[in-house]
This record gives structure tokens, sequence and C-alpha cells, in this order.
């Protein structure tokens, strides 16, 4: 068993726009720096597998499907902040089988740990809609892999983006085989993930959201973990935990006004990844979504691997500048009470 896998998007940079903050750069410094401390070796990288057909029908409508093939030859915006280009068809399809592979080859064994560089990022594709910056979501695509292809009956997608993946809700929002959970900055783009969002019809109680006011950090990520996503994971005992990654709560973000540290991010992965040894073999990969400060992602993404692999890591880039508001302690009391934690 390999202690860790990687899946790196081959030929990402074909999917780009001149000034526009989601990417190629944004994963080649994560592999940069998991080079330079020699973490990245071709014997840990993983080939992304074909996704059946009904497998990415269960994620997203045909008519979506039929609509982004077109928009992507045409290199045409799905959105007004949502580029594409006559690459991204097939590097999306790509990355979402990346991300499948990644989740298979920890659910049977063949490494204890996963993390797939998924570019281009999905937690905000909707069945029936790209948006976001996402255009499949790949973290989705996953877990349905998993459900319909490997016997798993509940998993679990905890959400630590900046924003709500308010696409990987819908997706899930009337089902108990996945229990979603996101910490998010509130109020923020995309306006969803209220505390109050629990899912519905099998869904319900499968879906908890935990948005922060901006200036929340560490101690505000550290009791929700503790206080709230763990509680939850036990009471669900989900057989395997899928991690949408984004690094944009760090505090030197553009996009956002959270202040998490990199040590801070790690310590949450130190957290999920002592459950996921102790209550589902280990089972826990990390797929990457947002984040735009490439200092940040550095520090991050090395923070992550170290923490799911055991390891000691120093911060390098340390606490925000800025104090840390106490605003969300009124955000847990409420979601303690519905949650009845």
């Amino acid at each position: 068993m390999k202690d860790i896998l990687f899946y790196y998007p081959k030929g990402h940079s074909a999917h780009s726009e001149i000034g526009h903050p989601e990417r190629p750069e944004r994963v080649e410094v994560i592999k940069q720096a998991l080079e330079a401390v020699d973490l990245w070796h071709d014997d840990r990288l993983l080939y992304p597998i074909d996704i059946p057909t009904e497998v990415l029908y269960c994620v997203h409508t045909a008519e979506y499907l039929k609509w982004l093939k077109t928009t992507c030859q045409n290199a045409q915006h799905i959105d007004m902040d949502t580029y594409t280009t006559p690459a991204t068809w097939d590097l999306a399809h790509q990355t979402a089988g990346g991300a499948a592979g990644i989740a298979k080859a920890v659910w049977n064994g063949d490494s204890q740990r996963g993390f797939a560089l998924t570019r281009p990022p999905g937690h905000h594709a909707t069945p029936k809609q790209g948006m976001g910056f996402c255009i499949i979501n790949n973290i989705a695509v996953a877990a349905e892999y998993l459900l319909q292809y490997e016997d798993a009956k509940r998993l679990a997608i905890i959400d630590f983006d900046l924003h709500h993946g308010n696409g990987t809700q819908e997706i899930f929002w009337k089902r108990g085989d996945v229990f979603y959970m996101s910490t998010h900055q509130s109020p923020l783009y995309p306006g969803t993930g209220s505390v109050t969002e629990i899912g519905s019809g099998d869904g319900e109680g499968k879906n908890a959201n935990f948005p922060l006011p901006p200036g929340s950090g560490d101690e505000a990520f550290r009791s929700f973990l503790n206080e709230l996503i763990l509680p939850l994971l036990y009471e669900y005992k989900p057989e395997m935990i899928l991690v949408s990654y984004g690094f944009d709560p760090h505090w030197r973000d553009p996009l956002g006004h959270l202040q998490l540290s990199a040590q801070g991010y790690g310590d949450l992965i130190a957290g999920l990844t002592k459950w996921a040894d102790t209550h589902c073999e280990g089972k826990i990969a990390i797929f990457l979504e947002g984040g735009y400060d490439l200092e940040a992602a550095a520090a991050c993404s090395l923070s992550v691997v170290y923490n799911l692999l055991g390891q000691k890591w120093v911060d390098s880039i340390g606490l925000s500048p800025h104090p840390e508001g106490q605003s969300w302690q009124g955000v847990l009391k409420k979601a303690k009470e519905i949650w009845k934690l």
C-alpha cells in the first residue's frame, strides 16, 4: 500500500484565461512545493479512470452536459465568471476521472491517503449548471463512483473552501448516502449555505452548514471541527471521508476575509485523519477546489499533506497580522441548537 497517491491534471494549462484568478499556477505551485520536499514522485502519481456514463448522469443532467460540450467547443463563458476553452471539455472529464481514481485507490486500500489536484474545480457545479469557476463537480463524481461501483453505502463530504459548495449540496440534498458539511464565509458568493439548510426527504439531517462571519480564524475552525463536525461524523458513521480542499480560507487570500492559517488548516486535516484512522480504516482523500494566493497555496498544501501522513510541519507564513473576530460564536451556538449537540 502507498502512503499517499496524487492526481495531477496533465495538460490543465490549456484551460486558462488571461487575468482570471482560476489559473494554472494554482496547481503548479502546489506541485512545486511538494517536489521541493521530496513528496512528489512518479510512483505516487495516479492516472484518471474513465467515468461511466451512469455515474456522470447521476451528478449532471444530460442536457447540461450536451450544452457544456458545445460551449467548450466554442470557448464561450458558462457565466460571467466561468470561462471555457476548446480543451476544457476533455480536461474537465479527465479531472473528474482523476478524482474518482483517487477515491477508488483509497477505498480499495491501494493507498492510505489521496490528494487529487482537481482542476478545473467543481463544488459549485450543480446538476444543471456550471458556475463559480466550476465545470464538472469532481468530488460528487468521486462519491457517486464509490456508491455505484465500489459498494459504498455511507460517505461524508467535508467542504473547507472559502465559498459554500452549493453544487455539491444540491446534488445530494435529498439523499441519505452522502452527508455534506460545509464551513464557509458568509455573506459571500454564492449566497447559499445557511445554518438552517439541513437537507430534505431522505437527505434531511444529512446536510450541515456552518457559515462563518468575516474575521473567523483558527479558533473558529477548531471549535466547529471539535464541537460539530466530528460529533456529526460519529453519529453518521461514514465509511470514507472526502474533503473539498480550497485554500482560500487562508488569511492571505484576495477573495475572502477569513483568518485561517496554514497550520490551522493542517490541524483540521489532522483531526479528520485521526477520526478516519479510528472509525473508517483511515479512508480519507482530498480534492482541490478554490484558493487564489500562490504563497498560501504552497503552505496550505504542504500542511495538508504532512498532516495526512502524520508528520510534523512548520508554518513559515504564520498567523494573520489581524486579530481573529469572535462573532462566529453566535453561529456555533445556533448550529449546536439545530443539531442538538
